[in-house]
């Protein structure tokens, strides 16, 4: 018997083995054939085998299938479909290069549905958009903006207008990994938020993860968007660029050794402080920011990329204070293909983000700012045609220097002091792999470890029973804890350590090449926080590390989905629910103050949080008028109750609504091309008002009347909703000549909506009585401006 199993089990072998060796591997790169910029996320479709794949985010794809004559069908949004045969007697390398599409009044015919992939894919809670797809909604002063184009997508809002940073899902702001070439970005805006710092002109690709996040990612609670900068134009040399009304930009971009290294730099910079100047005004606000990339191909199998951005604010109001803030980072990563199968990724990183503020009449000079040196390596392993595996490693050390208070002028009564900077090491390591199970079941599966070290040089404070907030049971108030001692940890030397297990999981099942059922679950910690009691990033926030008191934040979220594509892709349907909770969600205690603070657990209790919703969103994907309807219903609430019997904790320990909780988020967007020289666009927006807290009663003190406030967030601004409208006008279309130049003319805000940014409460001097002020932001803009490109 003994024998028998083993002659069986060499059988198998064999056979198994004889069966391998009739598969064969086609593999290569998808590139735009104009300038060989890699394309992201291109579909590749063999119609005979029913298998497809998709291009990395380096433009490589790899298919393997039995030896035999195929045919193979490449597709992506913006570009003509490629269909050719193609012969498979050994492993082949194939690399296609795609046609963007010329502009056309005909309705577009679809051979082959792309979009069925996509139905199969077990990947949800992901929206990708093309930069063809956002040029063509309203530029606000003729600006593509990115980020305004994602707060269109269901789940997406933002705090208010003039706030910058996004929400996702009822997450907080610190809870978005934003990368840029894999770079992480603190914070995404210009002009408080008027506009993105992510450069249209230079931007390749976006895709942003609410749920069902992979293994790859990790460090954040609440979403990842993941985008690429372009490479440049090996072939031969452009300039693009634009003028508007407070802002321009330029772009250059060429090879350095033809079809072999090239070169991109964009810029853009604003002149409003200008225009101010010349109408006498004191204020001065500007920015600028700078995108480079450099890329050189050793061979077919090596490829090295040098990235980097430069970004910078400043704002300086009548003389009483300045303030600055920005960006910057820098990469050098190195693509290698150590077979037709075996792809990677590594890089190092470093970036940082500082921001300062001057208030003239105090005389002080505050900076604070958070850095970080990343070492990443990640491996894809394309075992089958049904099995991929991913797996990599991640070591991120911070610096974080919470303020350096300097004197403005030599007069100045402010003492120079140091807040004691901190320091950080989180390391990960994963894998995860994609299955297709069956015809019709296919799986995302994976684990991602996580750890995060806080170490030295720092002084720490010792509290009685470890409590750094104390509750006084005669105010019935929480107040700052008192230290009973004060431990130093040298350098580098371990003050208190994390580890967290992050599993993932995609579920796909397709009912037919048009319908398909998701489901996903991850688990993920985000170890570094924004100390902010505001619902947005603004340039005076902090970003702290966990420690003994702040603990890491720990999210579970599933989701649910169904996906249907009608008329052979020119309709599609998403419709997910979603539930997540989050352990050690910070909240503040009432009163605290936060800016400069030397012991920052003095104010802040642990809690935690939760969002659960419904998002819609119907597209029409082909035609003269397409863009889509989405809509998101959902709850965003936190609680912090008491630590111990006696305490009330944080509105008396009951669940209350987020700062960034809205119920209805409804958004519709269209583009409508009507002449190859006439194209409009257009936005309307309605968002319920997102959570305040209005003042119940007041009373008199040393004849000063004081508002008192009740709960929190129990009540609600007004309803936010305006409507955004651009006309694109391209002179001469069909014209052969390199410059080509376009005009955009653009309303934001058509109806003059007085959104409320906020209420402020006061006293009539006239009559004496309380009175509620909306403080808006932004009336109605128009805009025009003028893009080119040579």
């Amino acid at each position: 018997m003994r024998y028998k199993a083993i002659y069986t089990l060499l059988f198998v072998t064999i056979s198994f083995g004889a069966y391998s060796q009739e598969k064969v591997t086609v593999s290569g790169t998808i590139t735009i054939k104009t300038n060989t910029e890699t394309i992201i996320g291109a579909s590749i479709f063999i119609p005979e085998a029913k298998v497809s794949t998709v291009t990395n985010a380096y433009g490589f794809y790899t298919i393997t299938l039995p030896k035999g004559t195929y045919t193979i069908v490449i597709s992506c949004i913006g570009f003509e479909t490629i269909e050719e045969p193609i012969s498979l007697t050994s492993n082949t390398r194939k690399n296609f290069s795609m046609v963007e599409k010329s502009k056309t009044l005909d309705e577009v015919v679809i051979k082959y549905n792309g979009s069925a992939s996509n139905i199969r894919k077990p990947e949800m809670s992901v929206n990708k958009l093309p930069i063809s797809t956002i040029r063509k909604m309203p530029a606000v002063m003729g600006e593509v903006d990115i980020l305004r184009a994602i707060l269109q997508l269901p789940g997406v809002s933002n705090a208010q207008e003039g706030a910058t940073g996004f929400n996702v899902r009822g997450g907080s702001v610190d809870g978005n990994l934003i990368l840029l070439d894999e770079a992480v970005v603190y914070n995404t805006s210009h002009l408080f938020g008027f506009f993105s710092v992510f450069n249209a002109d230079v931007i390749k690709d976006l895709k942003l993860y609410k749920g069902g996040i992979p293994a790859n990612f990790g460090g954040r609670t609440s979403s990842v968007l993941d985008m690429y900068q372009k490479e440049g134009n090996n072939k031969e040399y452009h300039l693009t660029g634009g003028i508007g009304a407070v802002s321009g930009r330029l772009l250059a971009e060429g090879p350095i050794v033809k079809d072999k290294s090239s070169f991109i730099v964009a810029g853009r910079a604003s002149y409003a402080h200008l225009l101010m100047k010349l109408a006498n005004n004191d204020n001065r606000v500007s920015f600028y920011d700078l995108n480079a990339k450099l890329n050189y191909k050793l061979n077919d199998n090596n490829r090295i990329f040098l990235s980097g951005y430069f970004g910078k604010d400043n704002m300086d109001f009548n003389n009483f204070f300045s303030n600055d803030y920005g960006n910057s980072f820098i990469n050098l990563r190195w693509n290698h293909n150590f077979s037709e199968k075996f792809f990677s990724n590594a890089s190092v990183i470093y970036s940082k983000y500082d921001y300062g503020l001057k208030i003239k009449y105090v005389g002080i000079d505050w900076a604070s700012d958070i850095r970080n040196y990343n070492l990443k390596y990640d491996f894809s392993h394309h075992l089958s045609d049904k099995l991929t595996l991913n797996y990599g490693i991640n070591s991120i050390y911070y610096q974080f220097n919470p303020g350096t208070i300097k004197p403005l002028e030599a007069t100045s009564p402010v003492n120079p002091d140091q807040l004691e900077k901190k320091y950080a090491w989180e390391n990960a390591l994963y894998i995860s792999a994609e299955q297709k199970l069956t015809e019709k079941l296919s799986l995302n599966y994976g684990l991602r470890y996580s750890s995060f070290l806080r170490l030295g040089e720092q002084n720490v404070n010792n509290y009685a029973n470890n409590q750094a907030v104390v509750f006084n049971p005669e105010l019935q108030i929480y107040e700052e804890g008192t230290p009973t001692s004060i431990t130093h940890y040298k350098k580098n030397e371990k003050i208190i350590d994390f580890g967290n297990l992050e599993p993932r999981l995609a579920v796909s099942y397709a009912i037919n090449d048009d319908q398909s059922i998701k489901a996903s679950y991850n688990r993920m910690s985000q170890y570094i926080h924004l100390i902010s009691n505001t619902a947005s990033v603004s340039p005076l926030d902090i970003w702290a590390p966990s420690d003994q008191y702040l603990r890491p934040e720990i999210l579970d979220q599933v989701a649910l989905g169904y996906f249907r594509n009608f008329h052979n892709g020119r309709y599609s349907l998403e419709t997910e629910a979603f539930y997540k909770k989050i352990k050690n969600r910070a909240d503040y205690i009432d009163g605290a103050e936060l800016i400069a603070r030397k012991a920052i657990e003095q104010v802040m209790l642990n809690g935690e949080a939760r969002a659960y919703g419904l998002e819609l969103m119907l597209k029409k994907n082909t035609g003269k008028l397409t863009g889509w309807l989405s809509y998101t219903l959902s709850r965003a609430e936190q609680r912090t109750p008491g630590r111990n019997a006696g305490e009330p904790g944080i509105n008396n320990g009951e669940w209350y609504r987020a700062n960034y909780d809205k119920t209805h988020n409804l958004s519709l967007t269209a583009a409508y091309q009507l002449t190859k020289k006439w194209s409009f666009g257009g936005i309307f927006t309605y968002q319920t008002g997102k959570a305040a807290t209005y003042p119940i009663g007041k009373y008199q003190y040393q004849g000063i009347t004081i508002a008192n406030y009740g709960e929190r967030n129990v009540n609600s601004l007004p309803a936010y909703h305006h409507l955004d409208i651009s006309a694109t006008y391209i002179p001469r279309p069909d014209s052969k000549k390199r410059w080509k130049g376009e005009w955009v003319f653009s309303i934001y805000n058509v109806y003059a909506r007085n959104n409320a940014a906020s209420l402020m409460f006061e006293q009539n001097r006239e009559t004496g009585l309380s009175e509620a002020k909306r403080i808006s932001i932004f009336g109605i803009i128009p805009g025009v401006a003028y893009n080119f490109r040579f």
